[in-house]
C-alpha cells in the first residue's frame, strides 16, 4: 500500500505519486490532508484511511505487507492503537523532516527528503529493475480489496420525502452539482468527515481543511482566501452550525470586497461530533453540545451581511437551492440545510482502539436488528 500524506501536496508531488502507483500497480490511501493528491476515481485509489476512513482503506492498511509512507506522519487518527497497526507490514517512510522518521513507527527503510524528488528517484530505480513488467502478480490481493469494497461501501439510510435531511445526501447533491475542479473548504467535526468521505476529489488542492489543528471556524475564511487565490474557480465552504457561528462575521469581508463564495451550513443544532462521542462512549451524558435549531436565524444573518440567504428543510428542496446558489456569481450565497441531528459518522475507530475494531454502518444496523428481534 502507498500511504500518502499532506507532504505530497506540499512537495507538488501528485503527478509523481500517480506515476509511481501506476508503474507498480499499488493501491493508494490519501489522508485527510492529502485528499485530491491521487484522484478518487482512479481504480487504485482507496480513499481516506483512519478513524473515519472507509472500511477498505483502513483494512487494506491493516493487512498490508508493505507500507510506503510518503509525506505522512503516522498520526493517531490513522494508526489507531499503535502496537496493533499494520502488524505484518514493513515500512518505507519518506519525509522531509527527519524528526518524523521513527517517531511513531520505526521504519525499515527511512528516507529523508522532499517527496517529489524521492519519488522521482524511486521511479528511476524501479524502471532500472524492470518496471511494470517486473512486478509480482497481486491478483489475490486485488480480489480481497475488491471484496471489501463490495461488502462495506460507504452507506447511510436514505431520506424519505417529508423526513429530516440527511447530511450525506446534501453532500452528494453538492458534489454532483459542482465542477470537477471546485474548491471545497470545511470546518471541523462531522461535516468535515462527511465532506472527505462523500465528495470525490479528482484534482490536488481542491480540499482545504485544518487537519490535525482541529480549527473550528476554519471553513469560511479559508474559502474566502481560496476564492481570492483562484477567482476562476467555484468555491464552497461546507460548515457546521457550531463552526459557522465562530467566524460568520467574515462574510462581511466577502461582501465588502466582492469575493463571491458559496456556503453550505449543515445545521443539526448540535456540536455533532462531540455529541456522537458522548452518545457512544459516555452513556448519553450530553454536556454543552445542544445548539438551538432556530437561533440564530442563519438566513437573516446571511442577508444582514450582504449575502443571499436560503433555508432548506426537506430533501426535495435541496437541488433547487443548490442550483440557485451555483447560478449566482456576483454575491456570496449561504444555504442553511436543516439536517437530522441523529446522524453519526461511520465508519469509526474509537479513540485508543485497534483499526481491526472498526465500527461500520452495516454493523450498527445489524446490532439494531438483533435488539429489535
Amino acid at each position: 500500500m502507498i500511504y500518502a500524506g499532506g507532504g505530497i501536496l506540499k512537495a507538488r508531488a501528485a503527478e509523481a505519486l500517480r506515476e509511481l502507483a501506476e508503474l507498480c500497480d499499488i493501491h493508494v490511501v490519501t489522508t485527510l490532508m492529502a485528499r485530491g493528491s491521487f484522484p478518487d476515481g482512479h481504480p487504485l485509489c482507496l480513499g481516506m484511511p483512519g478513524m473515519h476512513g472507509n472500511y477498505t482503506a483502513v483494512t487494506a492498511m491493516q493487512r498490508s505487507d508493505l507500507l510506503i509512507a510518503l509525506g505522512s506522519r503516522f498520526d493517531d487518527r490513522v494508526t489507531g492503537k499503535v502496537p496493533t497497526f499494520a502488524p505484518e507490514a514493513k515500512i518505507i517512510h519518506v519525509d522531509i523532516d527527519p524528526a518524523e522518521l521513527g517517531k511513531v513507527r520505526r521504519p525499515d527503510v527511512p528516507i529523508v527528503g522532499d517527496c517529489r524528488l524521492v519519488i522521482e528517484e524511486l521511479i528511476k530505480a524501479i524502471r532500472d529493475l524492470g518496471g511494470a513488467e517486473a512486478q509480482p502478480d497481486r491478483g489475490a490481493w486485488k480480489q480481497m480489496i475488491s471484496g471489501w469494497q463490495e461488502k462495506y461501501p460507504l452507506t447511510y439510510e436514505q431520506s424519505e420525502p417529508g423526513d429530516q435531511l440527511k447530511p450525506q445526501f446534501v453532500l452528494e447533491q453538492l458534489r454532483d452539482s459542482a465542477p470537477e475542479d471546485c474548491i471545497v473548504a470545511s470546518g471541523v467535526g462531522q461535516h468535515q468527515m462527511w465532506t472527505s468521505q462523500y465528495w470525490h476529489f479528482k484534482h490536488p488542492y481542491t480540499f482545504i481543511n485544518s487537519g490535525g489543528l482541529g480549527t473550528m471556524g476554519f471553513a469560511v475564511p479559508a474559502a474566502i482566501g481560496a476564492k481570492v487565490g483562484r477567482p476562476d474557480r467555484m468555491v464552497w465552504a461546507v460548515d457546521g452550525d457550531g463552526c459557522f457561528q465562530m467566524t460568520a462575521q467574515e462574510l462581511v469581508t466577502a461582501s465588502t470586497e466582492r469575493i463571491p463564495i458559496k456556503v453550505a451550513i449543515l445545521n443539526n443544532a448540535y456540536l455533532g461530533m462531540v455529541r456522537q462521542w458522548q452518545e457512544m462512549f459516555y452513556e448519553e451524558r450530553y454536556s454543552e453540545v445542544y445548539l438551538s435549531p432556530d437561533l440564530p436565524d442563519y438566513k437573516m444573518w446571511a442577508e444582514s451581511m450582504g449575502c443571499i440567504g436560503i433555508r432548506v428543510e426537506s430533501p426535495e428542496e435541496v437541488q433547487p437551492a443548490i442550483d440557485k446558489a451555483n447560478s449566482i456569481d456576483d454575491r456570496t450565497v449561504v444555504i442553511e440545510f436543516r439536517t437530522d441531528s441523529r446522524e453519526k459518522v461511520f465508519p469509526m475507530v474509537a479513540a485508543g482502539a485497534s483499526n481491526d475494531d472498526i465500527i461500520t454502518a452495516q454493523s450498527i444496523r445489524g446490532h439494531q436488528d438483533e435488539v429489535i428481534q
